[in-house]
């Protein structure tokens, strides 16, 4: 039986994967700066906007082809981007390429200062910019496809953990801060970690995969490489900036040498509570250093695009590697207020007449009558493979660990999550950060979808990547070193390493009795000692907030 198992495996592979098909690519970086101003620009609070440019914004575009499909992926220097027109988008690509609309995947890099084409919090999406967006996308899409040429492609991933760091922080029980809505929810927040007073830790892990994919012509001359990190932006430059992912695309192709036809395509990693400074380190509010010794967004753009070169000069590129992709669409429930919630946002929105809001309070409250309104939204999940590499993607702002997640059990071990991808849907916690409430939590079309979106939206991309792969999910496996082989000679009548992805259940290693952990736990840590515990891995832990 066995024999006849590893045949049908092989044979599965084999026809997974053929070695025959025709490897195409084709890019394009097409300028998307707006030309007309002042133009409104999202990721603020409250509306704002800009009336210069600091550096042009792209709508970065890869095609690729095998000889049987053609998909699209564009990075789009924006901060999100809403589905309906990204959809607009697509339809017009389509008519233009004869790329189906769901073979074309477009993501933003989460710049905090390009303009906005999606209403969020207090900014409204500009009027005249998005339909120019729209267009531009799909004429970026049209443009690579004609320069498809054959291709080679290859992967590999650099550890930059230096240059990311947990920013949602968990508070002191006698430190909780208030909601806007008035009530004391806050137990974790972002940049708590500054102060130290504050605080008992982190609230969860990063993600240090600098990821690349990597597309060079025939002869081996780079073309374009679709990079794909966790930090979310790097904050302080005026509008209109593509922030540091505009400038590590510019760095890597000068590292490269390479010619004004590469296009680096710096994707947004899973950085919905993750940034670029590390609070372990420091404690910022009683020590914090000038100005000119703090990192600035040259070094760091530079420092990255360093990082990347120097395991992409490892990477094997191989021709004649064929595509998959899937798609599906999902509706999720909003958090709607309840009568009395409602209540006090129509009064507040009344008194506000028909201008912007001002305060965080009446941001809020207007975001309360628009779910109230809306009840309910769908959003687009997708997966692709190009050879024995994975690409899968939320709309959302996703936390490192559902990414880790994704890459931990994907059918392909070589997997990239991107997000904001087809639209902006929003933080999704996992369930159990709803419990610590912050910024990431409060109902709002920026953090509004159901409490078991995260959990709903992993199982789906999950069942697309197996889609893509014709191969099922990974079981993650963990090492024992020497003091996990010990404590295993012991022979407990209970073990519970407790490092788990998610709740509600504590594994028993022994098989007798799982454990139930309660809210206030956040998982999958650093623990102690990994080198002992599981060496080549890092050894995970949950915390007890």
């Amino acid at each position: 039986m066995k024999t006849v198992h590893l045949l049908r495996l092989s044979l599965a592979f084999i026809f997974a994967f053929p070695a025959n098909a025709e490897f195409r690519a084709g890019t394009v970086a097409l300028d998307v700066t707006p030309k007309q101003f002042p133009v409104l620009v999202n990721g603020g609070m409250t509306s704002r906007t800009a009336d210069s440019v600091t550096d042009p914004i792209y709508a970065r575009a890869l095609v690729l082809a095998d000889g049987k499909i053609e998909i699209a992926i564009v990075v789009v220097d924006s901060c999100m981007m809403p589905r309906p027109v990204l959809d607009k988008a697509k339809a017009l690509a389509h008519e233009r390429t004869g790329i189906p609309a769901n073979r074309i995947l477009v993501s933003a890099t989460h710049t905090h200062t390009a303009p906005s084409t999606l209403a969020c919090l207090g900014t409204k999406a500009d009027p005249r910019y998005t339909p120019y967006l729209t267009g531009k996308i799909a004429e970026a899409i049209a443009a690579a496809q004609k320069k498809l040429q054959p291709a080679q492609a290859g992967w590999n991933q650099a550890d930059a953990a230096e240059f990311t760091a947990l920013r949602r922080w968990i508070r002191r029980p006698d430190r909780i801060a208030n909601d806007p809505f008035g009530n004391p929810t806050v137990r974790a927040n972002m940049h708590a970690g500054r102060n130290w007073d504050d605080v008992t830790g982190e609230s969860g892990p990063e993600d240090p995969d600098l990821t690349l994919i990597s597309i060079q012509n025939a002869k081996g001359k780079p073309l374009a490489i679709l990079a794909n990190f966790s930090m979310h932006y790097f904050s302080g430059v005026k509008a209109i900036s593509s922030d540091y992912f505009g400038k590590f695309n510019k760095n890597l192709g000068a590292m490269l040498k390479a010619d004004e036809n590469f296009v680096g395509l710096m994707s947004h990693g899973c950085s919905g509570d993750i940034w670029r400074r590390d609070y372990t380190t420091r404690n910022w509010s009683k020590d914090t250093p000038p100005k000119e010794e703090q990192m600035q967004i040259d070094a760091y753009a530079k420092g990255l695009a360093e990082r990347a070169l120097r395991d992409y000069r490892k990477i094997k590129h191989r021709p004649n590697l064929d595509l998959a992709m899937a798609e599906t669409r999902m509706t999720l429930k909003y958090r709607v207020p309840d009568v009395g919630l409602l209540q006090w946002a129509e009064a507040i929105v009344k008194e506000m007449g028909d201008r912007n809001p001002k305060t965080k309070t009446e941001v809020y409250a207007f975001e309360q009558t628009v779910l109230h309104e809306r009840k309910q939204t769908e959003i687009v999940l997708q997966a692709l493979r190009i050879g024995d590499m994975a690409i899968t993607t939320t709309p959302n702002e996703t936390y490192a660990l559902t990414g880790l997640k994704l890459k931990a059990r994907s059918p392909l071990p070589n997997t990239m999550v991107i997000e904001l991808a087809n639209g902006g849907d929003g933080y999704i916690p996992p369930p159990e950060q709803h419990f610590l409430g912050g910024y990431n939590t409060w109902a709002a079309r920026s953090a509004g979808l159901e409490v078991q979106a995260e959990p709903k939206i992993t199982e789906a991309c999950l069942r697309l990547l197996e889609k893509v792969a014709a191969k099922p999910r990974r079981v993650p496996q963990v090492s024992r070193g020497p003091s996990a082989k010990a404590i295993a000679d012991l022979k407990p009548v209970h073990w519970w390493r407790m490092d788990e992805f998610q709740g509600p259940l504590a594994i028993d290693e022994q098989g007798n009795r799982d454990g139930a952990y309660e809210d206030g736990v956040v998982f999958y840590l650093e623990g102690p000692i990994s080198k002992s515990f599981t060496p080549g891995h890092v050894n995970r832990s949950a915390h007890f907030a």
